[in-house]
């Protein structure tokens, strides 16, 4: 990660953390005050969105140190990992805030809903839909699978918190079970946004393909005097691409003429497309007819 790049995502998470931590400590200090638990669940699930955005403060931080000995692939995965930490956190969160509802099911505590819920609730929601739109479009800007996922993390916060609010009303109107029943709906919209999160993630853990094979070839292929190609391989994040392909040439062709010709597949290549940070080109003979 170049040291702008750093400091541009690093900056966006120190905004994000601090509004996160304002919307997680109003929730779940309200949630504790009135004894609603799904405004508590709600200010738990903010508060890991605090946890997240410090997760990935590490995580860039470390990816963007630049290739070694060790890693000749550079550390670009440690903001992968950090992604997937996020993705973690929030399936664990679940557990806890099922644990958390069912000790209130069992205790028959009242919940006390006045305005300052819908006015704490209405607020924090408001707050949650800005963050997440301007870490999303960040995300995009700027290319960052951190910020993408966190965001994803944040949009989850605007489903649970129109959930409470709905919960609310019901109790006023006199079904506090609504209550308990916003919790549960929570934690399925933790569940969600934690499985996708750790599904991608894993995508780029697993090296699985990035860029299409037939849209490199046809590039490859609009290079004079390349006969052919195979074996096209790509893996890394959507930003930070790797790739390797075979490039058939004449036999004949003199070997630094075939060598200044995969210099021009891999200028062609990364110019289409400026994700890729490293192509290695190989040159070898077309296949014999039948074999």
């Amino acid at each position: 990660m170049s040291d702008n790049r750093y400091r541009v995502v690093a900056g966006v998470l120190v905004r994000v953390l601090v509004l996160n931590l304002a919307v997680a400590l109003a929730k779940i200090g309200y949630g504790y005050l009135s004894g609603a638990i799904s405004i508590l669940s709600d200010g738990f699930h903010s508060l890991t969105d605090s946890l997240s955005n410090v997760a990935a403060l590490v995580g860039v931080r470390v990816s963007r140190k630049p290739p070694d000995k060790e890693h000749p692939y550079g550390h670009r995965k440690f903001e992968t990992l950090a992604a997937a930490a996020i993705g973690a956190g929030l399936l664990l969160v679940m557990v806890e805030i099922g644990r958390t509802a069912l000790a209130r099911l069992r205790s028959d505590q009242p919940v006390e809903v006045t305005t300052t819920a819908f006015a704490v609730m209405s607020g924090t929601l408001i707050v949650n839909i800005l963050v997440a739109r301007y870490e999303r479009n960040k995300a995009e800007a700027l290319g960052s699978e951190v910020l993408l996922a966190d965001s994803m993390h944040t949009r989850s916060d605007i489903f649970t918190s129109l959930t409470v609010i709905v919960a609310l009303v019901g109790v006023l109107l006199g079904y506090p079970l609504l209550d308990l029943v916003a919790a549960a709906i929570v934690m399925v919209f933790i569940a969600r946004a934690g499985w996708g999160i750790i599904t991608a993630t894993s995508d780029i853990l697993a090296d699985r393909m990035v860029i299409q094979a037939d849209d490199l070839r046809t590039v490859v292929l609009s290079v004079p005097d390349v006969l052919g190609c195979h074996h096209i391989r790509t893996r890394g994040s959507a930003d930070h691409v790797f790739l390797d392909l075979h490039i058939w040439l004449n036999p004949e062709m003199r070997l630094d003429h075939a060598h200044a010709k995969s210099h021009m597949v891999k200028d062609l290549l990364m110019k289409r497309y400026p994700q890729i940070a490293d192509a290695v080109i190989h040159i070898e003979p077309p296949p014999q007819a039948g074999s």
